[in-house]
């Protein structure tokens, strides 16, 4: 499949980054998840592969602070290509590995030079505690 050039730059740059990165499409396929990422989520993107939106938002177990299951629609990223905005959030999730993982996400749409809405991507953390 052939990506749009501002797609193939976020990946190049996520590529490049400590902080972990998930890029999708306007669908919210799962297009790329950098190295730092796939510390977090427990599996590498080699294993993984892209991976559609209804799969991604629930394979990974969100949850908020009471550990009540968060819906996929209260996701920064799913808000994001829902609503062409950026947003953010901290939650919990469970990796692939079974283990726990406070996380803060901050997504933002990807709009290319025409103005067209690309995709999203969501960068994401372990918060420090204060």
């Amino acid at each position: 499949m052939a990506y749009a050039i501002e797609l193939i730059l976020n990946r190049q740059i996520a590529d490049c980054l400590a902080i972990p990165v998930f890029i999708t499409d306007t669908e919210g396929n799962l297009l790329f998840y950098n190295e730092p990422a796939e510390e977090i989520l427990g599996k590498r993107y080699e294993d993984t592969g892209e991976m559609a939106v209804d799969e991604w938002s629930t394979v990974f177990k969100n949850k908020d602070e009471n550990g009540e299951v968060l819906p996929p629609a209260e996701l920064p990223l799913v808000k994001t290509l829902t609503n062409q905005q950026p947003y953010h959030k901290t939650f919990w999730i469970e990796s692939l590995q079974g283990r726990a993982e406070r996380i803060s996400v901050t997504s933002y749409p990807i709009i290319g030079r025409s103005g067209k809405f690309l995709g999203a991507v969501a960068i994401f953390w372990r918060p420090t505690e204060e």
